[in-house]
């Protein structure tokens, strides 16, 4: 098992998500509204602390857990439906899942 996770533009959302749609087997997501900021090539410069302290942008944070053999094609799906070319676009990671039991299932 992999947890996928992506921070994207919240106006791609709609798009990944409708992808997902006609993805066999896809075991769901979990959305959080973020806000952050990347690392900026350069010295920033800003005129008060107000302004260098709400430079954030707001995102959408994606995060999915899903067997090791769907993992490409929701990476695929995230990266085709997220990227647009432009700074700001998102991140995407992956990681190994330990253990992983649905809640709803019975201890075992």
């Amino acid at each position: 098992m992999k947890e996928i996770k992506a921070i994207v533009r919240p106006t791609r959302l709609h798009k990944i998500r409708d992808a997902f749609r006609h993805l066999s087997g896809f075991p769901g997501m979990s959305i959080s509204h973020v806000e952050g900021c990347s690392a900026h090539v350069g010295a920033e410069q800003h005129d008060t602390l107000k302004e260098e302290l709400t430079d954030f942008t707001k995102k959408v944070r994606i995060e999915i857990v899903a067997p090791d053999e769907m993992v490409p094609d929701i990476l695929r799906i995230i990266h085709h439906n997220a990227h647009t070319g432009q700074t700001g676009d998102g991140v995407l990671w992956v990681t190994e899942v330990g253990e992983f039991l649905r809640l709803c299932q019975a201890e075992g």
